[in-house]
């Protein structure tokens, strides 16, 4: 048989196996899920249709919410723009991760989850609001965003992907932050409609500063149902797990910045309707959780520098319980300040490290008209005593509330004798977390960086960040996670 003849009949067969094991690790890298997180800025936990508000206008959040998993018990690390989306992208505690204070920038040998799914071949985009790193090795595709929300640019971001290959999409609106915007496309809300919280003062100023928030809280709502519309448009809405959360509360007196619910905790939906059956979650997560769920999804290990657990668990059994305990904490946000927070079980626990500091950020001075009205109406003696909190000093060192009898934490619970107990067992959570997480409340801490009518203290710097002194960036230990 001439050579050449030869080389045919032995090279075909070759190339055919080679092709089958190409196809076959195309094909399993095309199975691979794809993953939309949406970052909502500045909107309370309690803000959505889903979440039981009568008012709002989110039909495609509440959709959502119907064909997916609605968490009742998310929480976040801290109520902080900057230092919650770094704790979220290392899945670190924020004193943990180098950048826990406002407008501090994650450092670079900090690991970032979206990088180690670029690196298992996942095609990663992050569009709209950053406010954590130059993340250039994070993400492929790195966009300010367009439009009022920053998120203009979403649905062509998911149009133009490369087709051959998963993607994981860090899509940051900037809604609902401060100043607002108000278009004509999304619901404009009348101020009599609004349900004024009790902790503000329920006053004209307070309820168009609340109308014009839920404007934007409307928006995010119609960019998630044009974002699940090109889903549906490209047929992978059954393999793309979707993510709704928010950096912080809404950005009012008493919510962000602040570790009650108001402000530290979060609206999570979680949806994939070919993977994820719908179903209300109690179970607690935290959301340093985030990542090492998406990254067991999509088939990649885990940092070991990750202080989060998977709660992938309760995809498959929303009845399934992967942590018992959440932890969080306030830092230096324009205004100084160290409180630290453990829930679990029915109570909320607060210890507080400056006492004597009005507990205050840009939201609740006077310079917004929320809280302009509230500080109006505290000097001339209008205020009740749920309304007061802000301008409480000095404050009590530890708070206990009740969560299921009190929702907004109004009532502090620490000085009563039946509660000793619980005090006792929560705070000894939060003891043991502080030592094996490496937390310090720093001797020289950040100043306040302006004065309550707004305005600068000159040549303002960062002091010591908590943490620092016992080298907690270095520290990988995640405290208690289920109860003994």
């Amino acid at each position: 048989m001439p050579y050449s003849a030869l080389m045919k009949r032995s090279f075909f067969p070759t190339l055919v196996f080679a092709f089958i094991v190409l196809f076959a690790v195309g094909a399993k890298g095309d199975d691979r899920p794809n993953f939309i997180f949406f970052i909502a800025d500045d909107v309370g936990w309690n803000d959505l249709g889903c979440y039981g508000n009568t008012f709002v206008k989110t039909p495609h959040l509440d959709a959502m919410a119907t064909k997916g998993l609605r968490f009742t018990n998310a929480y976040l690390t801290i109520s902080s723009c900057s230092p919650s989306r770094c704790s979220i992208i290392t899945s670190r505690y924020p004193h943990n991760t180098g950048a826990a204070e406002l407008h501090t920038s994650l450092p670079d040998d900090q690991v970032r989850f979206p990088q180690l799914l670029r690196k298992a071949g996942y095609h990663t985009v992050l569009s709209g609001k950053n406010h954590i790193a130059k993340l250039t090795e994070t993400f492929e595709v790195i966009s300010k965003g367009k439009g009022p929300g920053k998120s203009d640019d979403w649905v062509s971001l998911l149009k133009e992907r490369p087709r051959d290959k998963p993607f994981f999409a860090w899509f940051g609106s900037t809604d609902a932050h401060r100043d607002w915007q108000i278009d004509k496309k999304n619901h404009v809300y009348d101020p009599r409609e609004i349900e004024v919280p009790p902790f503000l003062f329920d006053g004209p100023k307070t309820r168009q500063d609340l109308a014009d928030y839920y404007h934007e809280v409307s928006r995010t709502d119609t960019t998630m149902g044009e974002l699940v519309a090109e889903l549906n448009a490209q047929g992978i809405e059954d393999n793309t797990y979707v993510i709704y959360m928010v950096d912080n509360g809404r950005p009012f007196p008493r919510c962000k910045t602040r570790l009650y619910d108001s402000g530290i905790k979060t609206p999570f939906l979680m949806a994939c309707p070919g993977k994820i059956k719908p179903a209300v979650v109690e179970s607690i997560i935290s959301s340093i959780d985030i990542g090492p769920t998406v990254l067991e999804l999509a088939g990649v290990e885990k940092d070991k520098r990750m202080q989060g657990i998977s709660f992938a668990p309760i995809l498959k059994d929303p009845k399934a319980v992967t942590r018992e305990i959440a932890f969080a904490e306030q830092n230096w946000h324009v205004f100084q300040a160290h409180q630290r927070m453990v829930r679990s079980g029915d109570f909320l626990y607060i210890k507080n490290n400056y006492p004597n500091q009005l507990a205050v950020s840009m939201e609740s001075d006077p310079t917004f008209p929320a809280g302009e009205e509230l500080w109006e109406k505290n000097a001339t003696g209008e205020l009740n005593d749920k309304q007061k909190d802000i301008f409480q000093k000095p404050r009590p060192e530890e708070e206990l509330y009740q969560v299921s009898d009190d929702p907004h934490q109004l009532t502090n619970l620490a000085g009563k004798k039946e509660f000793k107990e619980t005090i006792k067992e929560l705070s000894g959570y939060l003891s043991n977390w502080t030592k094996e997480t490496g937390d310090t409340v720093p001797e020289n801490p950040t100043p306040d960086r302006q004065r309550l009518d707004g305005k600068r203290f000159p040549n303002h710097k960062h002091g010591e960040m908590p943490g620092a002194a016992a080298g907690a960036t270095k520290i990988t230990k995640s405290g208690p996670v289920l109860l003994p």
